[in-house]
């Protein structure tokens, strides 16, 4: 019976949708690795002031901080075509997160809930030994707060200006019906096998 629990759990996992996911996102060069941590709780919300920290590191593990990087960080909207420019350009700054000390960090407001790409590009100042560098990080922003009235946004778009409404959520119950659904078709399958 626990080996038919076990099948139900991974099919309503894969039903729903729920993967596990990482506090902190990892992407390395040859010789340059950076984790990015964003605040709060690494789930930027559309609307929403989040602060992006980079712990910037060499090979070995020590730490680079933004005096020794000529640093950029630009966001872009996903998809994006190739050569299109940034939706958003934040300035990096210094700061000081966990353990790490003057490590490039930036301010980001995402306009809209969805997927963007964040590259983050740097090249050595006078002094600094490492190679020059892009790392690209997939981010998932969410529905931040809600508005009392729909508002159309103009949204930043580089073939045109598109007038959006926001995105409509997916009701509670509707989550928990197609849960149920599955559920329900999981264990009819199963005892028609154990009837078989």
């Amino acid at each position: 019976m626990s080996n038919y629990l076990l099948l139900l759990l991974i099919f309503v996992n894969f039903l729903l949708g729920i993967h596990p996911a990482s506090a902190h996102k990892v992407k390395t060069t040859a010789d340059v690795g950076a984790t990015l941590h964003m605040e709060p709780n690494d789930t930027p919300r559309a609307g929403e002031a989040t602060r992006a920290w980079f712990a910037l590191t060499r090979k070995g593990g020590k730490v680079i901080p933004i005096a020794q990087c000529d640093c950029q960080l630009l966001v872009y909207a996903e998809p994006h075509a190739s050569g299109e420019p940034p939706l958003l350009e934040p300035s990096l700054k210094s700061v000081s997160a966990e353990r790490y000390k003057g490590i490039p960090g930036a301010e980001i407001t995402f306009p809209r809930a969805g997927s963007y790409q964040l590259l983050l590009v740097g090249k050595p100042t006078a002094g600094s030994k490492f190679k020059p560098f892009q790392l690209k990080y997939r981010v998932t922003v969410a529905v931040g707060v809600a508005q009392t009235k729909p508002q159309p946004q103009e949204i930043k778009n580089v073939n045109q200006n598109i007038t959006e409404q926001p995105e409509q959520a997916i009701p509670i119950w509707a989550i928990a019906a197609l849960g149920f659904f599955g559920i329900g078709v999981f264990l009819f399958i199963v005892q028609r096998v154990n009837k078989n």
